[in-house]
Protein backbone atom coordinates (compact mmCIF):
# COMPACT_ATOMS: atom_id res chain seq x y z
CA UNK A 1 0.00 0.00 0.00
CA UNK A 2 2.11 3.04 -1.32
CA UNK A 3 2.67 5.93 0.79
CA UNK A 4 -0.03 4.07 3.48
CA UNK A 5 1.24 1.85 6.69
CA UNK A 6 0.46 -1.21 5.65
CA UNK A 7 -2.63 -3.23 7.38
CA UNK A 8 -2.75 -6.14 9.80
CA UNK A 9 -3.49 -9.33 8.67
CA UNK A 10 -6.06 -11.06 10.41
CA UNK A 11 -5.32 -14.06 12.11
CA UNK A 12 -6.40 -17.28 14.47
CA UNK A 13 -5.14 -17.27 17.75
CA UNK A 14 -1.98 -19.25 16.60
CA UNK A 15 -1.14 -16.33 14.01
CA UNK A 16 -2.49 -18.34 10.67
CA UNK A 17 -4.03 -15.88 8.31
CA UNK A 18 -7.95 -15.90 8.12
CA UNK A 19 -9.93 -15.20 4.45
CA UNK A 20 -11.88 -12.23 3.49
CA UNK A 21 -14.92 -14.22 5.07
CA UNK A 22 -13.19 -15.30 8.38
CA UNK A 23 -14.52 -13.04 11.34
CA UNK A 24 -18.34 -12.65 8.97
CA UNK A 25 -19.14 -16.32 7.83
CA UNK A 26 -18.93 -19.81 9.45
CA UNK A 27 -18.24 -22.73 7.72
CA UNK A 28 -20.97 -24.70 7.13
CA UNK A 29 -22.38 -28.09 5.27
CA UNK A 30 -23.85 -26.26 2.27
CA UNK A 31 -25.69 -22.63 2.10
CA UNK A 32 -27.75 -23.77 4.71
CA UNK A 33 -26.16 -26.72 6.18
CA UNK A 34 -25.37 -27.47 9.89
CA UNK A 35 -22.19 -26.00 11.32
CA UNK A 36 -18.65 -27.93 10.86
CA UNK A 37 -16.28 -29.03 13.94
CA UNK A 38 -13.83 -28.37 12.07
CA UNK A 39 -14.20 -24.73 11.67
CA UNK A 40 -11.29 -23.46 14.25
CA UNK A 41 -11.94 -19.86 13.41
CA UNK A 42 -15.25 -19.75 14.84
CA UNK A 43 -14.29 -22.37 17.70
CA UNK A 44 -11.41 -20.13 18.38
CA UNK A 45 -13.38 -17.47 18.71
CA UNK A 46 -16.51 -18.08 20.54
CA UNK A 47 -14.10 -20.14 23.18
CA UNK A 48 -12.21 -16.93 23.45
CA UNK A 49 -15.27 -15.13 23.90
CA UNK A 50 -16.79 -17.30 26.55
CA UNK A 51 -13.56 -16.83 28.72
CA UNK A 52 -12.76 -13.46 28.18
CA UNK A 53 -14.27 -11.85 31.94
CA UNK A 54 -12.15 -13.03 34.85
CA UNK A 55 -13.76 -12.84 38.27
CA UNK A 56 -14.02 -9.00 39.28
CA UNK A 57 -12.36 -8.27 42.62
CA UNK A 58 -14.62 -8.92 45.69
CA UNK A 59 -14.01 -5.21 46.94
CA UNK A 60 -12.63 -2.06 44.68
CA UNK A 61 -14.39 -4.05 41.94
CA UNK A 62 -14.72 -0.92 39.89
CA UNK A 63 -11.85 1.30 39.06
CA UNK A 64 -9.20 3.81 36.91
CA UNK A 65 -6.01 3.40 36.12
CA UNK A 66 -3.07 6.02 34.74
CA UNK A 67 0.47 5.57 34.44
CA UNK A 68 3.28 7.98 35.62
CA UNK A 69 6.34 8.45 37.72
CA UNK A 70 7.00 9.75 41.17
CA UNK A 71 9.86 12.59 41.54
CA UNK A 72 11.42 12.40 45.03
CA UNK A 73 11.54 16.07 46.00
CA UNK A 74 13.37 15.86 49.63
CA UNK A 75 16.09 13.88 51.60
CA UNK A 76 14.37 11.46 53.18
CA UNK A 77 17.91 9.24 53.98
CA UNK A 78 17.66 9.28 57.80
CA UNK A 79 14.46 7.95 57.95
CA UNK A 80 14.66 5.18 54.96
CA UNK A 81 16.91 3.31 52.50
CA UNK A 82 15.20 2.69 49.60
CA UNK A 83 16.43 3.31 46.36
CA UNK A 84 13.88 5.37 45.16
CA UNK A 85 13.86 7.76 47.70
CA UNK A 86 18.16 7.73 47.22
CA UNK A 87 18.42 11.50 45.28
CA UNK A 88 16.17 14.28 44.81
CA UNK A 89 15.33 14.27 41.30
CA UNK A 90 14.84 10.65 41.04
CA UNK A 91 12.46 9.65 39.20
CA UNK A 92 10.33 6.41 39.62
CA UNK A 93 8.03 5.03 37.04
CA UNK A 94 4.37 4.07 38.62
CA UNK A 95 0.93 2.97 38.18
CA UNK A 96 -2.09 4.31 39.96
CA UNK A 97 -5.71 3.22 40.34
CA UNK A 98 -8.77 4.59 41.84
CA UNK A 99 -11.53 3.06 42.82
CA UNK A 100 -15.15 2.55 44.71
CA UNK A 101 -15.24 -0.35 47.28
CA UNK A 102 -18.54 -1.74 47.57
CA UNK A 103 -20.17 -1.75 44.45
CA UNK A 104 -19.84 -4.31 41.36
CA UNK A 105 -17.82 -2.99 38.21
CA UNK A 106 -20.92 -1.91 36.17
CA UNK A 107 -22.15 0.63 39.93
CA UNK A 108 -22.01 4.04 39.61
CA UNK A 109 -19.03 6.30 40.80
CA UNK A 110 -20.82 8.92 42.80
CA UNK A 111 -22.29 6.78 45.57
CA UNK A 112 -21.35 7.59 49.35
CA UNK A 113 -18.26 4.88 49.29
CA UNK A 114 -14.42 5.02 50.48
CA UNK A 115 -12.28 4.93 47.64
CA UNK A 116 -9.29 3.13 46.79
CA UNK A 117 -5.97 4.84 46.84
CA UNK A 118 -3.55 2.24 45.06
CA UNK A 119 0.33 3.22 43.77
CA UNK A 120 2.66 0.66 42.11
CA UNK A 121 6.07 1.87 41.90
CA UNK A 122 8.34 0.07 39.57
CA UNK A 123 11.28 0.35 41.22
CA UNK A 124 15.31 -1.74 40.77
CA UNK A 125 14.81 -3.16 43.72
CA UNK A 126 11.23 -4.62 42.80
CA UNK A 127 7.72 -3.35 42.78
CA UNK A 128 6.67 -1.42 46.52
CA UNK A 129 2.22 -1.41 46.28
CA UNK A 130 0.79 1.05 48.77
CA UNK A 131 -2.66 0.25 49.31
CA UNK A 132 -4.68 2.43 50.69
CA UNK A 133 -7.81 4.47 50.45
CA UNK A 134 -8.82 8.38 50.56
CA UNK A 135 -9.13 8.02 53.71
CA UNK A 136 -6.21 8.15 56.48
CA UNK A 137 -8.55 5.83 58.57
CA UNK A 138 -10.35 2.57 58.30
CA UNK A 139 -13.40 1.16 59.85
CA UNK A 140 -12.14 -1.89 61.74
CA UNK A 141 -9.05 -2.50 63.63
CA UNK A 142 -8.78 -5.91 63.57
CA UNK A 143 -8.57 -8.21 60.21
CA UNK A 144 -10.65 -10.59 61.68
CA UNK A 145 -13.44 -8.92 60.96
CA UNK A 146 -12.81 -7.73 57.49
CA UNK A 147 -15.15 -10.51 55.90
CA UNK A 148 -18.24 -9.80 57.97
CA UNK A 149 -17.47 -6.13 57.65
CA UNK A 150 -17.11 -5.88 53.55
CA UNK A 151 -20.58 -8.36 53.58
CA UNK A 152 -22.56 -6.08 55.12
CA UNK A 153 -21.20 -3.41 52.36
CA UNK A 154 -22.63 -6.35 49.65
CA UNK A 155 -26.36 -7.87 49.42
CA UNK A 156 -28.35 -9.72 51.39
CA UNK A 157 -28.39 -13.51 50.78
CA UNK A 158 -32.25 -13.65 51.02
CA UNK A 159 -33.03 -10.56 48.85
CA UNK A 160 -30.22 -9.97 46.75
CA UNK A 161 -30.69 -6.03 47.51
CA UNK A 162 -28.54 -4.06 49.86
CA UNK A 163 -29.76 -3.21 53.47
CA UNK A 164 -29.61 -0.86 55.81
CA UNK A 165 -30.17 -3.47 58.87
CA UNK A 166 -27.39 -5.57 57.60
CA UNK A 167 -24.95 -2.35 57.49
CA UNK A 168 -25.98 -0.56 61.18
CA UNK A 169 -26.69 -3.78 62.55
CA UNK A 170 -22.57 -4.49 62.40
CA UNK A 171 -21.66 -0.78 62.45
CA UNK A 172 -23.69 -0.11 65.76
CA UNK A 173 -22.44 -3.52 67.21
CA UNK A 174 -18.54 -2.48 66.58
CA UNK A 175 -18.16 1.26 68.08
CA UNK A 176 -14.63 1.07 66.61
CA UNK A 177 -16.55 2.40 63.08
CA UNK A 178 -17.92 5.15 64.75
CA UNK A 179 -15.04 7.37 63.51
CA UNK A 180 -14.78 6.24 59.61
CA UNK A 181 -18.34 6.08 59.13
CA UNK A 182 -18.61 10.12 60.30
CA UNK A 183 -15.53 10.67 57.59
CA UNK A 184 -17.82 8.57 55.38
CA UNK A 185 -21.14 10.70 55.56
CA UNK A 186 -19.21 13.83 55.95
CA UNK A 187 -18.70 15.41 52.90
CA UNK A 188 -15.83 13.79 51.65
CA UNK A 189 -17.67 10.60 51.54
CA UNK A 190 -18.16 11.46 47.31
CA UNK A 191 -15.09 12.94 45.94
CA UNK A 192 -15.65 14.85 42.96
CA UNK A 193 -13.87 12.31 41.11
CA UNK A 194 -10.23 11.00 41.40
CA UNK A 195 -8.47 13.72 40.59
CA UNK A 196 -9.96 15.67 43.88
CA UNK A 197 -8.80 13.92 46.29
CA UNK A 198 -6.40 12.75 48.85
CA UNK A 199 -4.77 9.27 48.99
CA UNK A 200 -3.42 7.67 52.35
CA UNK A 201 -1.54 4.50 52.77
CA UNK A 202 -3.59 4.94 56.24
CA UNK A 203 -1.87 1.61 57.76
CA UNK A 204 1.46 2.41 59.98
CA UNK A 205 4.61 1.16 58.21
CA UNK A 206 8.67 0.57 59.58
CA UNK A 207 10.88 2.12 57.77
CA UNK A 208 14.32 1.33 57.98
CA UNK A 209 17.97 3.59 57.15
CA UNK A 210 20.93 2.86 56.34
CA UNK A 211 22.29 2.22 59.65
CA UNK A 212 19.49 -0.06 60.61
CA UNK A 213 17.60 2.57 62.52
CA UNK A 214 13.72 1.91 62.76
CA UNK A 215 10.79 4.23 62.28
CA UNK A 216 7.06 3.92 61.91
CA UNK A 217 5.86 6.00 59.32
CA UNK A 218 2.35 7.35 57.65
CA UNK A 219 1.99 7.92 54.12
CA UNK A 220 0.02 10.91 53.12
CA UNK A 221 -0.55 11.93 49.14
CA UNK A 222 -2.40 15.38 49.20
CA UNK A 223 -3.95 16.48 45.79
CA UNK A 224 -2.50 19.18 44.10
CA UNK A 225 -5.88 19.82 42.62
CA UNK A 226 -7.25 21.15 45.39
CA UNK A 227 -10.65 18.97 47.51
CA UNK A 228 -13.54 19.04 45.66
CA UNK A 229 -16.46 16.63 46.85
CA UNK A 230 -20.28 16.27 45.42
CA UNK A 231 -23.36 17.67 46.67
CA UNK A 232 -25.71 14.60 47.17
CA UNK A 233 -28.33 15.40 44.96
CA UNK A 234 -25.72 16.33 41.89
CA UNK A 235 -24.29 12.78 42.71
CA UNK A 236 -27.74 11.02 42.78
CA UNK A 237 -28.28 13.01 39.24
CA UNK A 238 -24.80 12.12 38.12
CA UNK A 239 -24.70 8.07 39.12
CA UNK A 240 -28.17 8.01 36.58
CA UNK A 241 -26.91 9.64 34.04
CA UNK A 242 -22.97 9.23 33.85
CA UNK A 243 -22.27 6.50 36.09
CA UNK A 244 -18.70 6.46 34.75
CA UNK A 245 -18.29 9.90 35.71
CA UNK A 246 -15.30 9.30 37.71
CA UNK A 247 -13.02 7.22 35.16
CA UNK A 248 -14.17 9.73 32.15
CA UNK A 249 -13.26 12.41 34.08
CA UNK A 250 -9.45 10.88 35.23
CA UNK A 251 -9.24 9.48 31.96
CA UNK A 252 -9.94 12.82 29.76
CA UNK A 253 -7.96 15.07 32.03
CA UNK A 254 -4.82 13.30 30.98
CA UNK A 255 -6.02 12.71 27.65
CA UNK A 256 -5.94 16.79 27.76
CA UNK A 257 -2.58 16.69 29.17
CA UNK A 258 -4.01 18.36 32.21
CA UNK A 259 -1.89 15.90 34.29
CA UNK A 260 -3.06 15.03 37.50
CA UNK A 261 -0.27 15.30 40.69
CA UNK A 262 -0.33 14.48 44.52
CA UNK A 263 2.36 15.89 46.93
CA UNK A 264 3.59 13.00 48.92
CA UNK A 265 4.43 13.70 52.98
CA UNK A 266 4.98 11.07 55.56
CA UNK A 267 4.85 11.41 59.52
CA UNK A 268 7.89 10.01 61.32
CA UNK A 269 7.63 8.44 64.82
CA UNK A 270 10.50 6.70 66.16
CA UNK A 271 10.65 3.55 68.03
CA UNK A 272 10.62 5.47 71.29
CA UNK A 273 7.94 7.78 70.05
CA UNK A 274 6.04 4.72 69.94
CA UNK A 275 6.72 3.56 72.97
CA UNK A 276 5.64 6.34 74.97
CA UNK A 277 2.21 6.36 72.90
CA UNK A 278 1.29 3.19 74.00
CA UNK A 279 2.55 3.85 77.78
CA UNK A 280 0.36 6.49 77.70
CA UNK A 281 -2.88 4.64 76.05
CA UNK A 282 -2.55 5.45 72.49
CA UNK A 283 -1.68 2.76 69.93
CA UNK A 284 0.19 4.29 66.87
CA UNK A 285 -0.65 1.01 64.82
CA UNK A 286 -4.32 1.30 65.05
CA UNK A 287 -5.78 2.51 61.92
CA UNK A 288 -9.04 3.35 63.09
CA UNK A 289 -7.07 6.54 64.23
CA UNK A 290 -5.21 9.06 62.81
CA UNK A 291 -1.76 10.54 64.12
CA UNK A 292 -1.60 13.93 65.69
CA UNK A 293 -0.02 16.40 62.94
CA UNK A 294 0.96 18.80 65.13
CA UNK A 295 3.27 15.99 67.80
CA UNK A 296 4.19 14.07 64.23
CA UNK A 297 3.88 17.28 61.63
CA UNK A 298 3.61 15.97 57.74
CA UNK A 299 6.91 16.11 56.41
CA UNK A 300 7.31 16.26 51.94
CA UNK A 301 8.75 13.88 50.16
CA UNK A 302 8.25 14.07 46.15
CA UNK A 303 5.31 14.43 43.31
CA UNK A 304 2.88 11.82 42.06
CA UNK A 305 2.39 12.59 38.71
CA UNK A 306 0.25 10.55 35.83
CA UNK A 307 0.60 11.12 32.60
CA UNK A 308 -0.03 8.55 30.54
CA UNK A 309 -3.61 6.61 29.93
CA UNK A 310 -3.72 2.70 29.98
CA UNK A 311 -3.48 1.55 25.95
CA UNK A 312 -5.93 -0.98 27.01
CA UNK A 313 -8.11 -1.08 30.22
CA UNK A 314 -8.37 -5.02 30.38
CA UNK A 315 -4.59 -5.65 30.25
CA UNK A 316 -3.35 -2.60 32.15
CA UNK A 317 -6.01 -1.85 34.54
CA UNK A 318 -8.44 -4.87 35.73
CA UNK A 319 -4.89 -7.53 35.34
CA UNK A 320 -2.97 -4.38 37.82
CA UNK A 321 -2.54 -6.36 40.61
CA UNK A 322 -1.81 -4.73 44.12
CA UNK A 323 -0.31 -6.01 47.52
CA UNK A 324 0.27 -3.96 50.67
CA UNK A 325 3.01 -7.61 51.44
CA UNK A 326 4.63 -6.20 47.95
CA UNK A 327 7.50 -3.87 49.96
CA UNK A 328 11.37 -2.97 48.98
CA UNK A 329 13.97 -2.74 51.18
CA UNK A 330 14.29 0.24 53.40
CA UNK A 331 9.85 -0.49 53.67
CA UNK A 332 8.32 -3.22 56.13
CA UNK A 333 5.25 -3.45 58.04
CA UNK A 334 4.19 -2.38 61.62
CA UNK A 335 2.48 -4.46 63.90
CA UNK A 336 -0.92 -2.93 62.52
CA UNK A 337 -2.84 -5.97 63.02
CA UNK A 338 -5.29 -4.70 59.50
CA UNK A 339 -2.03 -4.62 57.68
CA UNK A 340 -0.78 -7.64 59.13
CA UNK A 341 -3.86 -9.48 57.82
CA UNK A 342 -4.13 -7.73 54.17
CA UNK A 343 -0.18 -9.22 54.07
CA UNK A 344 -1.73 -12.44 53.05
CA UNK A 345 -5.48 -11.56 51.75
CA UNK A 346 -4.47 -9.47 48.84
CA UNK A 347 -1.96 -11.79 47.05
CA UNK A 348 -4.27 -14.55 48.12
CA UNK A 349 -6.81 -13.24 45.81
CA UNK A 350 -4.87 -12.32 43.00
CA UNK A 351 -3.62 -15.85 42.86
CA UNK A 352 -7.32 -16.63 43.06
CA UNK A 353 -8.38 -14.41 39.80
CA UNK A 354 -5.16 -14.08 38.15
CA UNK A 355 -3.49 -17.17 38.73
CA UNK A 356 -0.13 -17.99 40.60
CA UNK A 357 1.76 -16.26 38.32
CA UNK A 358 0.09 -13.26 38.13
CA UNK A 359 3.52 -11.12 38.62
CA UNK A 360 4.22 -12.49 35.15
CA UNK A 361 1.59 -10.31 33.49
CA UNK A 362 3.86 -7.41 31.89
CA UNK A 363 1.49 -4.65 33.93
CA UNK A 364 2.50 -6.30 37.29
CA UNK A 365 6.43 -7.72 36.34
CA UNK A 366 9.13 -5.82 37.78
CA UNK A 367 12.02 -3.99 35.97
CA UNK A 368 14.37 -6.15 36.42
CA UNK A 369 13.18 -10.03 36.10
CA UNK A 370 12.75 -11.84 39.63
CA UNK A 371 15.12 -14.62 40.02
CA UNK A 372 13.17 -17.05 42.02
CA UNK A 373 13.03 -21.21 42.76
CA UNK A 374 9.30 -20.68 42.14
CA UNK A 375 8.57 -22.96 38.92
CA UNK A 376 5.56 -23.98 36.79
CA UNK A 377 1.75 -23.25 37.15
CA UNK A 378 -0.87 -21.97 35.04
CA UNK A 379 0.36 -19.29 32.59
CA UNK A 380 3.96 -19.43 32.68
CA UNK A 381 4.90 -17.35 30.01
CA UNK A 382 8.30 -16.14 30.87
CA UNK A 383 10.59 -18.92 29.87
CA UNK A 384 10.74 -20.54 33.39
CA UNK A 385 13.68 -19.89 34.19
CA UNK A 386 15.08 -22.37 31.72
CA UNK A 387 17.54 -25.03 32.78
CA UNK A 388 18.36 -22.83 36.25
CA UNK A 389 18.42 -25.22 39.44
CA UNK A 390 14.74 -24.83 40.68
CA UNK A 391 16.31 -26.17 44.26
CA UNK A 392 18.46 -24.32 47.15
CA UNK A 393 21.03 -24.04 48.05
CA UNK A 394 22.80 -25.76 45.20
CA UNK A 395 26.20 -25.27 43.34
CA UNK A 396 24.56 -24.99 39.50
CA UNK A 397 25.02 -21.22 39.73
CA UNK A 398 21.27 -20.44 40.87
CA UNK A 399 20.52 -17.60 42.14
CA UNK A 400 21.90 -16.73 45.57
CA UNK A 401 21.29 -14.17 48.60
CA UNK A 402 22.56 -10.48 48.44
CA UNK A 403 25.47 -9.87 50.74
CA UNK A 404 25.08 -7.19 52.96
CA UNK A 405 21.46 -6.29 52.64
CA UNK A 406 20.48 -5.63 55.90
CA UNK A 407 17.23 -7.62 57.26
CA UNK A 408 14.10 -5.30 58.59
CA UNK A 409 14.37 -5.79 62.39
CA UNK A 410 11.04 -5.83 64.98
CA UNK A 411 11.09 -6.21 68.65
CA UNK A 412 7.97 -8.54 69.88
CA UNK A 413 7.30 -8.51 73.36
CA UNK A 414 7.56 -12.03 75.05
CA UNK A 415 3.53 -12.41 75.40
CA UNK A 416 1.18 -15.19 75.52
CA UNK A 417 -0.55 -15.85 72.25
CA UNK A 418 -4.51 -15.20 72.76
CA UNK A 419 -7.23 -13.65 71.10
CA UNK A 420 -7.11 -10.13 72.56
CA UNK A 421 -10.32 -8.69 71.86
CA UNK A 422 -9.76 -4.81 70.40
CA UNK A 423 -13.51 -3.86 71.15
CA UNK A 424 -13.76 -1.68 74.09
CA UNK A 425 -10.51 0.14 72.56
CA UNK A 426 -10.76 4.13 73.14
CA UNK A 427 -13.34 4.42 70.04
CA UNK A 428 -14.89 7.35 70.12
CA UNK A 429 -12.30 10.24 71.06
CA UNK A 430 -10.52 11.38 67.86
CA UNK A 431 -14.63 10.91 66.40
CA UNK A 432 -15.52 13.48 68.61
CA UNK A 433 -12.67 15.64 67.21
CA UNK A 434 -13.48 15.45 63.96
CA UNK A 435 -17.32 16.70 64.75
CA UNK A 436 -16.42 19.48 67.08
CA UNK A 437 -12.66 20.82 65.71
CA UNK A 438 -12.52 19.40 61.71
CA UNK A 439 -15.63 20.24 60.27
CA UNK A 440 -17.53 23.36 59.90
CA UNK A 441 -21.17 23.92 61.43
CA UNK A 442 -22.60 23.73 57.44
CA UNK A 443 -20.62 20.54 57.41
CA UNK A 444 -21.73 18.97 60.92
CA UNK A 445 -25.68 19.63 59.39
CA UNK A 446 -24.67 18.02 56.00
CA UNK A 447 -23.23 15.11 58.26
CA UNK A 448 -26.36 14.59 60.58
CA UNK A 449 -28.41 14.69 57.50
CA UNK A 450 -26.56 12.11 55.33
CA UNK A 451 -26.47 9.54 58.38
CA UNK A 452 -30.35 10.39 59.65
CA UNK A 453 -31.09 9.65 56.19
CA UNK A 454 -29.63 6.40 55.44
CA UNK A 455 -29.71 5.41 58.89
CA UNK A 456 -33.81 5.88 59.33
CA UNK A 457 -34.16 2.44 57.04
CA UNK A 458 -32.85 0.78 59.25
CA UNK A 459 -34.80 -1.07 62.42
CA UNK A 460 -35.62 0.65 65.46
CA UNK A 461 -33.48 -1.03 67.93
CA UNK A 462 -30.20 -1.04 65.59
CA UNK A 463 -30.68 3.07 65.00
CA UNK A 464 -30.77 3.08 69.33
CA UNK A 465 -27.85 1.40 69.17
CA UNK A 466 -26.08 3.45 66.36
CA UNK A 467 -27.26 6.39 67.94
CA UNK A 468 -25.57 5.44 71.34
CA UNK A 469 -22.11 5.33 69.97
CA UNK A 470 -22.45 8.50 68.06
CA UNK A 471 -23.52 10.02 71.02
CA UNK A 472 -20.80 8.87 72.79
CA UNK A 473 -18.32 10.81 70.27
CA UNK A 474 -20.33 13.49 71.00
CA UNK A 475 -23.72 14.32 73.31
CA UNK A 476 -24.59 17.07 70.85
CA UNK A 477 -23.68 15.15 67.76
CA UNK A 478 -26.00 11.89 68.60
CA UNK A 479 -29.35 14.36 69.62
CA UNK A 480 -28.76 15.99 66.16
CA UNK A 481 -29.50 12.45 64.67
CA UNK A 482 -32.11 11.42 66.90
CA UNK A 483 -33.80 14.19 66.26
CA UNK A 484 -33.25 14.00 62.51
CA UNK A 485 -34.31 10.87 61.79
CA UNK A 486 -37.11 11.56 64.28
CA UNK A 487 -38.32 14.37 61.58
CA UNK A 488 -38.59 11.89 59.08
CA UNK A 489 -40.16 9.28 60.25
CA UNK A 490 -42.99 12.08 60.89
CA UNK A 491 -42.32 12.83 57.42
CA UNK A 492 -42.86 9.77 55.71
CA UNK A 493 -39.27 8.60 55.92
CA UNK A 494 -35.76 9.60 53.78
CA UNK A 495 -35.91 11.11 50.50
CA UNK A 496 -32.90 9.40 50.28
CA UNK A 497 -33.55 6.28 51.46
CA UNK A 498 -33.93 3.41 48.83
CA UNK A 499 -36.64 0.69 48.69
CA UNK A 500 -34.19 -2.07 48.96
CA UNK A 501 -32.69 -0.28 51.72
CA UNK A 502 -35.87 -0.68 53.78
CA UNK A 503 -36.51 -4.76 52.53
CA UNK A 504 -37.17 -6.48 55.74
CA UNK A 505 -33.86 -8.78 56.99
CA UNK A 506 -35.51 -11.91 57.04
CA UNK A 507 -39.00 -13.06 55.37
CA UNK A 508 -41.76 -12.26 58.11
CA UNK A 509 -42.93 -15.83 59.84
CA UNK A 510 -46.69 -13.70 60.66
CA UNK A 511 -48.47 -17.24 59.16
CA UNK A 512 -46.51 -19.87 61.49
CA UNK A 513 -45.58 -21.96 58.31
CA UNK A 514 -42.93 -24.58 58.88
CA UNK A 515 -41.78 -26.13 55.95
CA UNK A 516 -42.55 -29.82 55.66
CA UNK A 517 -38.99 -31.87 56.06
CA UNK A 518 -37.57 -33.24 52.17
CA UNK A 519 -38.47 -36.62 51.61
CA UNK A 520 -36.02 -39.21 51.30
CA UNK A 521 -33.85 -38.89 47.99
CA UNK A 522 -35.37 -35.51 47.16
CA UNK A 523 -33.58 -32.51 46.58
CA UNK A 524 -33.51 -30.75 49.60
CA UNK A 525 -34.49 -27.11 47.66
CA UNK A 526 -37.24 -29.25 46.05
Amino acid sequence: MSGQEKKAIMTTSNGAPLPAEGLTASATAGPNGPIVLSDFALIDHLAHFDRERIPERVVHAKGAGAFGYFETTADISDVCSAKLFSAVGKRTPVAARFSTVGGESGSSDTVRDPRGFAVKFYTEEGNWDLVGNNTPIFFIRDPILFPSFIHTQKRHPSTHLKDADMFWDFISLRPETTHQVSFLFSDRGIPDGYRHMNGYGSHTFQNTNAKGEVSFVKYHFKTDQGIRNLPVDEAAKLASSNPDYAIQDLYEAIARKEYPTWTMYIQVMSEAMAEAQLARGFNPFDVTKVWSHRNFPLREVGKLVLHRNPPNYFADVEQLAFAPSHFVPGIDASPDKMLQGRLFSYADTHRHRLGVNYQQIPVNQPIAPPQTYQRDGAMTVTGNMGGAPNYFPNSAGGPSFLVGLAQATSKVPSARVMKYSTKDDDNFSQCGDFYRKVLSEDARTRLVDNIAGNLVAAKPTIQERAIANFTAADKEYGQRIATKIAELRKAGGSPHASRAATAPLNPPRSTGYVPAPPTEGSHPRL
